[in-house]
């Protein structure tokens, strides 16, 4: 802990600088899993890389004290060593506590227990004026439920206290296939109400064939139950391996999964995303190929390599949240517009902690309140190759969603205007509390989450140069070959800790 306040001390010095000098600023994690490059230099940042320590696991209170750049690997081993789990974590290992407190993270077990953030006790948060104080639902509780899902522009999170579950050896999964949206949404419902369900989610691979995946935590493999891991290069991808289940049959399947490898099931290939780079180099994709690429198929991997490329705008990679008596509407909408499957669903609970955040699912600016279970679709894969199409695709997109009573992520590139943003989320209150606590001058989470189609624009007509980089990049395959070359220098830093051992 004395580490610790040293650190957090260097911190709010930094901040107040900042502050005196009215100037805004950034928060340097270190790494991140976002799909938007930073445009800030190191000198505008503060650097919070430093703090990555689980400082304690509390097993009479089932609570752990992390500091927030603790990616999901690291925070699972080490509650694990105790016989514990967050009752949330998020399916890649390199979400970091704090990028889940102030991004809107969710996850298979969020149908039980909402958001990541309502899993959170209590903050320490470094003030925009460079106040060191702490928040929880008791103390400063505006500033506890505005910070989630703010994305940093309230304060800098220093350290957060999490509630754990007890965890066990497996868990045992089974696969129940359906033939169309309403069959799997009727399914979900079914499952939310069963008590000895504790993970729920699905993947539509057509309209009318998907898979429902319904889990428990156990210690004990039934006989004749198969155990199936999926974090080695050897395993299947998780996607596939549900999918090819059901191409051998047309009844329910059950699986018992070491636990980390059900939490991290998706980490290789990124859900289904990887694929995509496969089409996008000519490379056959099967086995033999998912094997040998393995160790570019990491989310970490994956992320950096979609930053250096670019690639990220000319792909669609975006989580929304549903009412349920709207989902049917949007799974049709998806195949007529989007015509790419797989979609990825995950059921939401919404109440729970009344998180007054700026585009928190609580907000209730909108015309229609949100309901208690919201369903997210998860919809990632190419967009149209031309600029203009591609953005217009997502604010039609974007309008879709708002119109069938849903939000979006905002983790995602965001096409909305101002006055669009506005419109949706609670501004005035979310205003109103960045007053409050000082932070006036920081970005706001519009200003971090936009795409400014116009500044884009004016900066190509500006400059030739400028113009001709871009035909260049527009160049198959030149920004993808950069991505991975870049990978290829950064893969000792970025592959996890279990593989370089396996190297």
């Amino acid at each position: 802990m004395e580490k610790h306040a040293s650190a957090v001390a260097a911190i709010a010095s930094s901040v107040k600088d900042f502050y005196n000098r009215k100037e805004a600023f950034r928060i340097y994690h270190g790494s991140t899993n976002s799909t938007r490059a930073s445009q800030y230099q190191r000198k505008q940042m503060v650097d919070t890389s430093g703090l990555s320590h689980v400082l304690k696991v509390d097993t009479n209170a089932k609570t752990a004290i992390v500091e927030p750049n603790v990616p999901m690997d690291r925070l699972v081993e080490a509650t694990l060593q105790h016989g514990l789990i967050p009752p949330v974590v998020m399916e890649f290992p390199g979400i970091t506590v704090g990028g889940g407190f102030a991004g809107t993270a969710g996850e298979s077990s969020s149908f039980r227990y909402g958001f990541f953030d309502r899993t959170i006790n209590w903050i320490e948060i470094v003030l925009a004026n460079g106040e060191v104080v702490k928040a929880s639902s008791t103390e400063r509780p505006d500033l506890f439920f505005g910070a989630a899902s703010s994305f940093g522009t309230l304060g800098v999170t220093t350290l957060l206290e999490i509630q754990l579950v007890d965890a066990a050896t497996f868990v045992e999964l089974t696969y129940i296939p359906v033939r169309g949206m309403s069959e799997a949404q009727s399914r979900i419902e079914a499952a939310t109400e069963d008590p000895s369900v504790e993970y729920l989610d699905g993947i539509m691979f057509a309209h009318n064939f998907g898979v429902i995946c319904l889990g428990h935590r156990t210690n004990h493999v039934k006989k004749g139950a198969a155990v199936q891991r999926f974090t080695r290069p050897t395993d299947p991808w998780f996607y596939l391996h549900a999918k090819n289940l059901f191409r051998r049959n047309a009844f329910p399947v059950t699986e018992a999964i070491p636990i980390v490898d059900y939490l991290f099931r998706y980490d290789r290939g990124g859900f289904w995303v990887a694929s995509y780079a496969f089409k996008y180099f000519l490379t056959p994709f099967n086995r033999v190929t998912r094997w040998l690429l393995d160790g570019f198929m990491h989310t970490r991997v994956m992320y950096h390599a979609l930053h250096k490329s670019g690639l990220s705008s000319q792909y669609i990679i975006q989580d929304v949240a549903i009412p349920y008596s709207r989902a049917g509407e949007f799974i049709q909408h998806l195949d007529v517009r989007f015509k790419h499957y797989p979609i990825w669903l995950c059921p939401l609970k919404q109440s729970g902690k009344l998180i007054a955040s700026t585009h928190s699912l609580q907000v209730e600016k909108t015309k229609h309140k949100m309901p208690e279970m919201m369903l997210n679709f998860g919809v990632w894969g190419p967009g149209p190759t031309n600029r203009k199409e591609f953005v217009a695709w997502n604010r039609q997109f974007e309008r879709t969603v708002h119109n069938l009573g849903g939000q979006k992520w905002l983790y995602a590139h965001a096409y909305y205007t101002e006055e669009e943003f506005n419109n949706i989320y609670h501004r005035e209150r979310y205003d109103a509390l960045r007053k409050k606590y000082h932070a006036q001058y920081l970005p706001t989470v519009y200003d971090k989450v936009k795409v400014d189609i116009a500044k884009e624009q004016e900066a190509t007509d500006a400059s030739w140069m400028l113009w001709l980089l871009t035909l260049f990049w527009s160049i198959w395959p030149l920004a993808g070959l950069y991505g991975v070359l870049h990978t290829m220098i950064k893969r000792d830093y970025l592959l996890p800790r279990r593989h370089k051992k396996q190297a």
